[in-house]
C-alpha cells in the first residue's frame, strides 16, 4: 500500500503517510556483494576471523584478575572435584574404561575454553550421551562377537577376550570398544562442525523444551534400568533394540536373588548419604558458598573401606580395576567404523548442539550478555573432532555442572583451565589410587545425578494446563525412549513437535469481532461480554497465517460464522440466475431479486450483511494459495454484493498481496485504497458510508 487513507491527525493538520518501498536487488547482485565481502581479505578481515573462530583471544585482552580471578578458581576447583567421580562413573554408561572419561573431561574443557562464546556453560561427559555412545558401543562388540554382558570395567577384561573376530582386528574387548567410540565420536562432531560451518544453528530451536524434557526423562528412566545390575551386584544379559527398558527389569526380577550383598548394603549406604546431602546442599543454597564435594568424599571413603576391607576378594564385589596413567598416543579412527556409524552420530550431534546451544542462551539471557549458536556449534564440534583423536568419547554442555559452575562464582572460560587441571593431576598421580572402587558406588553417583531430570515428570500435569499439545510431545518422546529406543525417541519428538506446530496453523482460532462500546476497539463476541456487533458488517479474524494448507478451514471457519456459504451460492447463483440460497448456519431462500442498478440491491438480505471486514493483524504469511483463496473470495461475494475489505495488513503481507495480483497492478491503483484499512474501524466505518452512499442512490435515482 503505497499511501495511507487514513491521515493521522498531528498538530500542524493531517499528514499523509507514504509506504516507502525497498529498493529491487537481483539476485546476482546479491549474491556477487555476499561473495565480495566473504572473499575479500585484508589484516583487519583476518585478526577477526581468528578472534570469531578462537573468541578467547578477545575477551583474554579484557580479563580483570581483581574482579575474575578468585570467582573462577574457585568454580574451577569445585568443578574439578566434582568432574573426577563423575567421570569414572559415567563410564559405566559409555561401557568404556574410566581413563578414557579423564582423557574426555581434560581435552573438552580446554578446547571450550579456546573457541566457547559462553562464559558459564560446563563441557565434558553428559549422561545422555553417555549412555547413547554405549549403546552403540554394545551393539558394535556384540556384531563382532564379543559378549557385551562382560563389562568393560571388569579386571583383567582388557586382553583376556578374544574370539575369531577379535584376532581378526588384533583387539580385546576394551580396545575395540574405544575404537567404536572414536569413531563415533568425529562423526558426530563432524556434523556439528558442519552444521556451524552451514550457519545451521538455528536447527536446534526445532527441538523444543518440553521436547528436551522428555527426552531427559526418557533417557534418565533408562540410565537408572541400566545401572540397578551394578546397585544389586547381578550379572545379566544386556538387552538392545526396542524394549530394553521393560526386558532389562524383567531380567532383573529373575535374578534377585542372586544379588551380591555386599554391593547392596554398599548401595544403600551411599544411596541414602547422596540423596540427604542432596538435599540439604538444596535446602541451603544460599548459605553454602561452596556445593558440598559429597561424591568425592563418598567415593574416597568407599573406596578405603573397600581396599582394607578387601570386598573383592572375600565378597566378590565388582570393583573399577587398574586404571593407567598418563596420555595414549594418538590414533586416527577407522573409517570403516565410522561408515557403521554414521546414521547413529546424527542423533547424537543433533542432541548435543540443542543442549549446548540451549543452555549457552539460557545462561547468557541470564547473565546479560549474547552467544553466537554457529559458534556454538563449532565450538562442541572441535570438543568431540579433535579428541576423538586421543582417545575420548562425544561431549557436550551439562546443565548440573554449569549450574554449580555459576553458583561458585565463575566469571569467564577460565574455570574451565582450572577444572582440565584438577583433572590432569589425577590423570598423571591419583587414577591408580582409585583401584578398588566398587562399580555400584559409581552407579550411586549416576543415579543420584538423575534425580533433577527424574524430577520433570512432576512437571507435566502443569504442561498439560499450559497446552495440551506441549504435554503430548513430552509423554510421547519419553514413552518412546523408555519402550523403544533413545534415538527413537528424539525422532517420535521432533515428529510430534513438527505436527503440533502444523496442527496449531492448520486449525487456528477463528471468531467474529464486535465493537467495544463507542470505542475504536474491536474484541471477540464468544469471549466477552457487552460487545456490540456492527449493523451490515461482519469482521473477521483468522488467528494464523493463510497458506496452502488451512485454506480449506479457514473458509470454512468463515462461512460457518457468517452463515453464507459465498462459493457455494454464488455457483448457484451462476447456474440459476438470480435464484440464491443462503447456505448452512443462516436461513434458507428461494427468491428472485430481479435486474437492479445498484450493487446495493445484489446484497441477499437474508444473509443479514453488506461486507466483511478481514482482521489481518494476526495473519503473519500469506502463500500463493492463500492470495488465490482471497481472490476467489473477493470473486464470489463479489457476485452476491458483499464487500472484501482487509485490515491491519503488515508490510509482508501486503508484498504478498500486491504480487500475487491481488491488489491491482499500478503502484497507486485505486482497488488497494479501497481493500487495504489501516485499522479494523476505519474499515468498518468506511464500509457502512459506502452502503449508506449506495442506497441513497437507489432512494434518488
Amino acid at each position: 500500500m503505497d499511501e495511507c487513507p487514513e491521515p493521522l491527525q498531528q498538530d500542524r493538520g493531517p499528514v499523509l503517510v507514504r509506504r516507502q518501498r525497498p529498493a529491487p536487488q537481483g539476485l546476482c547482485e546479491m549474491l556477487k556483494a555476499r561473495l565480495w565481502r566473504s572473499c575479500s581479505c585484508s589484516v583487519l578481515c583476518a585478526r577477526a576471523l581468528v578472534q570469531d573462530l578462537l573468541p578467547a583471544t578477545r575477551w583474554l585482552r579484557q580479563y580483570r584478575p581483581r574482579e575474575y580471578l578468585a570467582g573462577d578458581v574457585m568454580s574451577g576447583l569445585v568443578i574439578g572435584i566434582i568432574l573426577v567421580p563423575q567421570a569414572i562413573a559415567y563410564s559405566l554408561l559409555a561401557g568404556l574404561q574410566p581413563i578414557y572419561s579423564l582423557y574426555t573431561s581434560f581435552f573438552a574443557n580446554l578446547i571450550y575454553f579456546l573457541m566457547g562464546t559462553s562464559r558459564h556453560v560446563s563441557v565434558g561427559i553428559f549422561s545422555l550421551l553417555c549412555l547413547m555412545v554405549g549403546q552403540v558401543v554394545d551393539r558394535e562388540l556384540q556384531l563382532a562377537g564379543f559378549d557385551p554382558s562382560q563389562e568393560g570395567l571388569q579386571p583383567g577384561a582388557n586382553s583376556s577376550i578374544l574370539n575369531s573376530s577379535a584376532a581378526m582386528l588384533d583387539c580385546g574387548r576394551d580396545c575395540y570398544a574405544i575404537r567404536i567410540a572414536t569413531a563415533l565420536t568425529l562423526m558426530t562432531g563432524l556434523y556439528q562442525v558442519l552444521m556451524g560451518v552451514l550457519r545451521l544453528g538455528f536447527v536446534s530451536a526445532y527441538l523444543s523444551q518440553p521436547l528436551l524434557d522428555g527426552f531427559a526423562m526418557g533417557a534418565s528412566v533408562t540410565i537408572l534400568t541400566s545401572q540397578l545390575k551394578h546397585l544389586l551386584g547381578v550379572r545379566i544379559p544386556r538387552h538392545q533394540g526396542p524394549g530394553m527398558v521393560v526386558l532389562t527389569w524383567l531380567s532383573l526380577l529373575r535374578s534377585a536373588g542372586q544379588a551380591n550383598v555386599c554391593d547392596v548394603v554398599t548401595s544403600t549406604v551411599c544411596l541414602v548419604v547422596l540423596l540427604a546431602a542432596k538435599e540439604l546442599s538444596d535446602r541451603y543454597r544460599r548459605r553454602l558458598r561452596v556445593p558440598l564435594p559429597t561424591e568425592l568424599l563418598v567415593i574416597v571413603v568407599a573406596t578405603l573401606v573397600s581396599h582394607f576391607g578387601q570386598l573383592h576378594r572375600r565378597f566378590g564385589s565388582s570393583v573399577a580395576g587398574d586404571i593407567p596413567t598418563g596420555f595414549m598416543p594418538p590414533q586416527v579412527p577407522e573409517p570403516r567404523l565410522m561408515q557403521r556409524v554414521a546414521l547413529d552420530a546424527v542423533a547424537l550431534a543433533l542432541v548435543g548442539a540443542a543442549f549446548s546451544i540451549s543452555l549457552a542462551e539460557m545462561f547468557a539471557r541470564n547473565h546479560g550478555y549474547s552467544v553466537c549458536a554457529n559458534q556454538e556449534l563449532l565450538a562442541v564440534g572441535c570438543c568431540n573432532v579433535l579428541p576423538a583423536f586421543l582417545h575420548c568419547f562425544a561431549t557436550s554442555a551439562a546443565l548440573a555442572k554449569s549450574l554449580v559452575k555459576t553458583a561458585t562464582g565463575c566469571r569467564t572460560q577460565l574455570s574451565s583451565v582450572v577444572s582440565a587441571t584438577v583433572v590432569l593431576l589425577v590423570l598423571l598421580a591419583l587414577a591408580p589410587l582409585f583401584h578398588d572402587l566398587q562399580r555400584s558406588v559409581l552407579a550411586c553417583v549416576i543415579v543420584v545425578s538423575l534425580r533433577g531430570a527424574l524430577r520433570k515428570v512432576w512437571d507435566l500435569p502443569r504442561l498439560w494446563r499450559m497446552s495440551p499439545a506441549d504435554a503430548l510431545v513430552w509423554a510421547g518422546t519419553a514413552a518412546t525412549c523408555m519402550l523403544v529406543s533413545t534415538e527413537a525417541g528424539l525422532l517420535a519428538g521432533v515428529i510430534l513437535s513438527l505436527l503440533s506446530l502444523a496442527g496449531r496453523t492448520q486449525r487456528p482460532r477463528a471468531t467474529l469481532l464486535a465493537r467495544i462500546g463507542n470505542s475504536a476497539f474491536y474484541e471477540d463476541a464468544t469471549e466477552f461480554e457487552g460487545l456490540v456487533p456492527e449493523p451490515g458488517v461482519r469482521v473477521f479474524r483468522f488467528g494464523g497465517p493463510l497458506y496452502y494448507a488451512n485454506k480449506d478451514f479457514f473458509l470454512r471457519s468463515l462461512y460457518s460464522l457468517t452463515g453464507l456459504d459465498a462459493g457455494c451460492v454464488a455457483a448457484r447463483r451462476k447456474e440459476r440466475g438470480s435464484e440464491w440460497e443462503v447456505g448452512d448456519g443462516g436461513p434458507a431462500q428461494g427468491k428472485d431479486l430481479g435486474a437492479v442498478s445498484s450493487r446495493a440491491a445484489l446484497a441477499p438480505a437474508a444473509a443479514g450483511f453488506h461486507t466483511v471486514v478481514i482482521d489481518c493483524a494476526p495473519l503473519l504469511f500469506l502463500d500463493a494459495a492463500g492470495v488465490t483463496t482471497l481472490q476467489d473470495l473477493r470473486r464470489d461475494y463479489g457476485a452476491l454484493g458483499i464487500s472484501l475489505l482487509l485490515a491491519c495488513c503488515s508490510p509482508p503481507v501486503r508484498d504478498a498481496l500486491s504480487r500475487g495480483g491481488f491488489l491491482g497492478e499500478g503502484p497507486g491503483d485505486v482497488a488497494e485504497e479501497e481493500q487495504l484499512f489501516l485499522s479494523v474501524h476505519n474499515a468498518v466505518q468506511t464500509a457502512r458510508a459506502r452502503h449508506r452512499e449506495l442506497e441513497a442512490t437507489d432512494a434518488h435515482p
